[in-house]
């Protein structure tokens, strides 16, 4: 058999074996790349064709036999190398084998082949050429070499978060020529593969997925650095995105001119939403601050005098006593007594999201709704029991019997909440012994309705205990005799 029949006879079987593959595999990456093995495959069926039914001078001749071997040999390489590395019934490209890695292989078996089949014809061409085409694709080639580079030391995979330069992003996709990454605003940043040999690369997403961030905020000289960390706590604690495990911390910074700075340390799941985090943590910190009387300093340019406002105006006290008129278990009281309570009330806010009071948590104290909308649910499963609005109320057990907080109470909205402590509570009753008998009566009736609303939820509920008994526990908790 001469040689052009062999060659068009393993012309024809490299394209059929490239066309069964293509129709078998679920790889699309295989598919396309199959193409060029069935284009090359054509090309020298065609040549080798042509050569077996013409006659053609022998230098033509000649050249047309290298041509067709040429092509077939790239059409050979290419069908091992792509039906070889990648999966066929999955639709990817392995991690081992990225396409800048085919290619490399692809190019360096042909060179050898081809050098095997031309011998030094082949190699004084090739040389002369690599001189030309080194000096016409410098920046082409650079970029090319460091992406394999890049593929062999995998300093990133795509899919990580990574910062290179003054540019960052998610890998989208690692090319001969460049490196695409996706940024938090969802546009392309195209950086240079020779660009990223040369700058300094931090990736995010290892070598563990969670990332630590963090938040720097000033705190008054007035409040000792250990209330100003349990608040923070707190904040990060009430922020979805933070993680819980590896657990926040909170550090102090620095004493600077007009505040002590404090810096939050928390860990996110998803990179790409660290600035959400961090919105979610100053929001609580600042929710936080209000709530526990932490001072976030001004900054100071001139020297003045500052005026303190009065805490609480005689028409707030009004206002709030009209809404302690509205609470059940408060209605028996009379006008002087409820302005009584409602001046020793504390104004709490809260923000949306945030827990007022956790079910089974330690409670010394009742709430007043004033403004916004809170929801009561109870665990397992974060059951929905009822929703709080302007003038409802919680806490009343807890306030009198120091009672673990029976169910959870999430803000829906920010909130405005008056707060009736222990403390304040017992100077008023001190003060007027004879409210906390009807006090009493109306919160057992308050306590027979909810047992009533748990056994609907499905939970177990406490009993009715009997008046005495509980008007007993109620004395000993607030610590009043007779």
């Amino acid at each position: 058999m001469t040689a052009v029949p062999l060659a068009l006879g393993l012309g024809v079987v490299v394209l059929a074996v490239a066309l069964g593959l293509r129709t078998v595999t679920a790889n699309r990456f295989v598919k396309r790349r199959l193409r060029l093995t069935i284009a090359l495959s054509a090309i020298a069926v065609v040549l080798t064709g042509v050569l077996a039914a013409a006659v053609l001078p022998a230098e033509l001749a000649d050249r047309a036999r290298s041509l067709a071997s040429l092509v077939l040999a790239l059409a050979v390489v290419n069908l091992v190398v792509v039906a070889g590395v990648n999966p066929w019934r999955a639709d990817r490209v392995p991690d081992r084998f990225p396409t800048i890695v085919q290619d490399a292989a692809i190019v360096g078996l042909f060179v050898i082949v081809a050098t095997v089949m031309m011998q030094e014809k082949f190699l004084t061409t090739s040389a002369v050429g690599a001189v030309v085409v080194g000096f016409a694709l410098q920046d082409t080639l650079g970029n090319a070499f460091a992406g394999l580079a890049i593929q062999s030391e995998k300093p990133f995979h795509v899919g990580q978060w990574i910062r290179i330069g003054e540019h960052e992003g998610c890998v989208a996709e690692i090319t001969w020529r460049a490196t695409k990454l996706r940024t938090k605003a969802h546009s392309f940043v195209v950086v240079p593969n020779n660009v990223m040999s040369r700058e300094a690369i931090v990736n995010y997403s290892e070598p563990v997925v969670p990332t630590r961030l963090q938040v720097e905020v000033g705190a008054t000289y007035l409040v000792p650095p250990n209330e100003v960390k349990a608040a923070m706590l707190e904040a990060v604690a009430n922020a979805p995105l933070a993680l819980k495990d590896p657990p926040p911390d909170v550090l102090l910074m620095e004493f600077g001119n007009s505040a002590i700075t404090y810096r939050a340390r928390f860990w996110v799941e998803d990179y790409g939403r660290d600035e959400v985090a961090r919105d979610q943590v100053r929001t609580g910190i600042y929710y936080g601050f209000r709530r526990r009387g932490i001072e976030i300093p001004w900054p100071i340019q001139v020297e003045y005098t500052r005026e303190e406002p009065p805490a609480r105006s005689a028409g707030t006290t009004d206002e709030l006593a009209e809404l302690l008129g509205r609470v059940d278990v408060l209605r028996t009281l009379s006008e002087a007594e409820r302005l009584d309570l409602a001046a020793r009330c504390d104004e709490v806010i809260y923000a949306r999201g945030e827990a007022v009071v956790r079910e089974g948590e330690a409670g010394a104290s009742m709430f007043v709704v004033r403004a916004g909308r809170l929801a009561v649910t109870l665990d397992p499963g974060a059951q929905r029991l009822a929703t709080i609005e302007s003038g409802g109320f919680f806490g009343e057990m807890s306030l009198l019997t120091g009672e673990a907080r029976t169910a959870t109470v999430t803000a829906e909205s920010d909130c405005r909440l008056m707060e009736i402590t222990v403390a304040a509570f017992r100077d008023f009753v001190l003060a007027k012994p004879e409210v906390l008998e009807r006090v009493g009566l109306a919160v057992i009736g308050r306590r027979a309705e909810l047992d009533r609303a748990r056994a609907s939820a499905g939970a177990v509920p406490g009993g009715t205990e009997p008046v005495p008994t509980f008007m007993a526990r109620v004395r000993r908790f607030l610590r009043i005799t007779g």
